[in-house]
This record gives C-alpha cells, sequence and structure tokens, in this order.
C-alpha cells in the first residue's frame, strides 16, 4: 500500500497535507510521513493496555516470560512489571505464544519500533478508562499522547431506531434488563462442538436473548427455542442501549468492549483470540463489570450446564456480585458520558489534537 499511498500525496491538489493519520499496524505509513515532513498520527484501535504490552515486549524477555515452550503449565506466572499495567498471568496476555498470534508477532514488534518515529500516539479509549496506562505512556514518550474515544457511533444514537425492524419489536415487547444479547464476533468463530454447548447452554437457562449470528442463524433458533430471536445483524450499539438488554455476552473486541461500556451493560466474556483476552481481563478483574463463561488458561470445552449457571447468574438482578457488576458499569458508562461532553477528557484532547496538527 505505500507506493499507491505516495502516489495519492502526489497527486493531491492541497497547498499541504496537515498530518498523516495511520493505524499502528502500518509502519510504512511512518516513513512516508516523515520523508515527506508530514506529521504522522499513529492510530491504535485496541486498548492502550495491550499497547504497553507490545511496547515493552522486551520486558517480557528480560523476565524469561517470553518464549515460553509450555503455556499450559506457566500459565499462572503473574507479570507485574509492565508499565501501567495492573498483575497479569501470562494467559490474559494478547495470543502470541503460539499459533497465528505468534506467526505474526514479528511485524508487531516491527510496528512498535516505528512508532518512535510518529508525531503522536491517537487511543481510540477515553482517558478515564485506562488512566494508568495512559499516564505511564505520556510520561515516556518525547510527543502527545491523545485519548478521544470512545470512536464509536454514538452520534447515530439520536436517531430514531426503525421500529418496523423485527429484532427491535421484539426488544419492545421484553421486560426491562431481561434480555442478554449475544454476539461473538464477525471473523473468529468457536468450534462446531463448543457452539453447540452454548446453544444447549443458553437454552436452558431458561434467559431471554437476543443473539446475532452470521451464519447457522436458522438452526440456532431452532436449537434455542422460542425465549429468543436470532438474526444475521443489528445495530449492535443501539440495541445495547436498549433499555430491555440487561447483558452482552461478548467476545471482546475493543469496539465491541467500549460499546457495553458506553451502553452502561455488564459483559460476559468468551475471548477467543489476540487483544481479546487482556480486554476479558480488564473487564472481569479490573473493572469489574463482568463475568468470564471460561477461564482462557484452562482450553477445555465449556459444557452446557456451567453455561447456564453462569448465565443465570450473570442476568440475576438480586444477587449481591450482580448488583455490584451493575453499579460498576453504571458508574463507568457516566464517566463515559462525562468524556464525550463538552469540556470532557474526550473532548479536550480532540480539541489539543486538532489545534496543534491541523490549523
Amino acid at each position: 500500500m505505500e507506493a499507491p499511498v505516495e502516489e495519492l500525496l502526489d497527486q493531491l491538489q492541497l497547498p499541504k497535507v496537515s498530518a498523516i493519520i495511520a493505524d499502528t499496524y502500518l509502519p510504512w505509513a511512518v516513513a512516508v510521513g516523515n520523508r515527506r515532513n508530514i506529521p504522522v498520527v499513529s492510530l491504535w484501535t485496541m486498548s492502550p493496555s495491550v499497547y504497553s504490552v507490545f511496547y515493552h515486549f522486551d520486558l517480557l524477555i528480560q523476565n524469561q516470560h517470553f518464549p515460553v515452550d509450555n503455556l499450559a503449565e506457566r500459565g499462572d506466572e503473574v507479570v507485574d512489571y509492565i508499565p501501567g499495567i495492573s498483575p497479569t498471568r501470562l494467559t490474559d496476555l494478547p495470543t502470541f505464544y503460539s499459533g497465528t498470534g505468534n506467526q505474526v508477532l514479528d511485524k508487531v514488534l516491527e510496528a512498535f519500533i516505528c512508532i518512535r518515529k510518529a508525531q503522536c500516539v491517537m487511543f481510540t479509549s477515553f482517558y478515564e478508562l485506562e488512566r494508568q496506562v495512559i499516564d505511564s505512556l505520556s510520561t515516556i514518550f518525547a510527543f502527545p499522547v491523545y485519548s478521544v474515544g470512545p470512536l464509536i457511533p454514538h452520534n447515530t444514537l439520536d436517531s430514531t431506531p426503525d421500529a418496523n425492524l423485527d429484532y427491535f419489536k421484539w426488544l419492545n415487547s421484553q421486560p426491562a434488563k431481561s434480555v442478554l444479547y449475544v454476539s461473538l464476533g464477525s471473523f473468529l468463530s468457536v468450534s462446531r462442538e463448543q457452539m453447540d454447548e452454548i446453544i444447549e447452554g443458553i437454552r436452558e437457562s431458561g434467559v431471554k436473548y437476543l443473539w446475532v449470528a452470521r451464519g447457522d442463524t436458522a438452526r440456532i433458533q431452532e436449537a434455542c427455542g422460542e425465549m429468543g430471536l436470532v438474526v444475521p445483524w443489528c445495530d449492535q450499539l443501539k440495541v445495547l442501549c436498549h433499555s430491555s438488554v440487561g447483558g452482552f455476552w461478548t467476545h471482546c473486541g475493543w469496539n465491541s468492549t467500549l460499546e457495553g461500556v458506553y451502553a452502561g451493560v455488564p459483559m460476559l466474556t468468551f475471548p477467543i483470540f489476540w487483544d481479546q483476552i487482556p480486554d476479558s481481563k480488564l473487564i472481569v478483574d479490573d473493572w469489574k463489570v463482568g463475568m468470564k463463561v471460561r477461564d482462557v488458561g484452562k482450553e477445555k470445552l465449556v459444557g452446557k450446564k456451567e453455561i447456564s449457571a453462569i448465565i443465570q447468574r450473570f442476568m440475576s438482578l438480586d444477587g449481591y456480585e450482580s448488583k455490584q457488576m451493575r453499579r460498576n458499569v453504571s458508574e463507568l458508562k457516566e464517566t463515559c458520558a462525562q468524556a464525550l461532553s463538552e469540556g470532557g477528557s474526550s473532548e479536550a484532547n480532540l480539541d489539543a489534537f486538532i489545534s496543534k496538527y491541523l490549523k
């Protein structure tokens, strides 16, 4: 992509290009900007906590926490030396120890070497959500760090949901906080065997559900029964903000995590790959706004009875654990709203960025 972008910059009919905003995973963009004396904004679309893990990867090596030959045996060892990050088990780090994650690790670390030549870093998180790690990174870098999130389509919430959509009609007919919204992400999935257990577990829980499944919608609907609705797509943020939704079964992708926080909906975590693993740890252990369906360090099939039990406990409005979790996520929702409001941290950071680079 580097050559086409160079060609585009040559063809632009502009006095100058004020800045290049490029995904951190595109290190060549930094080189393009530096050659042309154009400031480069390194845009990180995962959590700042994951950013700190990769930026300080040398500490894992120094402490003999990478490479690890047998993660099953050493997974409970604690990493307590990465700046801004709370103590973390090896199994709660991104999945770079084996498989596809290990195969792309060199490219990721190469990108982080190039970051030092960028002119600023921009996070899609908001400052109050990960204050410690953002403060830590701000003291390390010689350039600004801007947290301008959550970068989710919250402005579209002002438009009225289409009441003719079947899933909104169905949500409108459900009691407050009674529905579990289920989304396992768009490009990664679980095994067929695990999916069967999830389907049976949700059915046996007796909890009402709205499930987004991009394949097998008819099979899932038939197997889960009449307590809910299975659709191939929905407007996720509007669904999460609906009064009938009381929980979010999530794969813990960063955008989904931010949408859950914005909506103030507790999360039932089922991470699969890469940054989803530490995101689950943030949700459950650090922010205390969710529960884990499974322990990521135990690569076993989670059975339907276990799934049914945790769904019932998670969706209960009466238990102490559930009440505390809902109180915590309600507070985070308010903090998120303040960050986005006039004079809030995200608006202030965005204004500072515009003043420095775009005026």
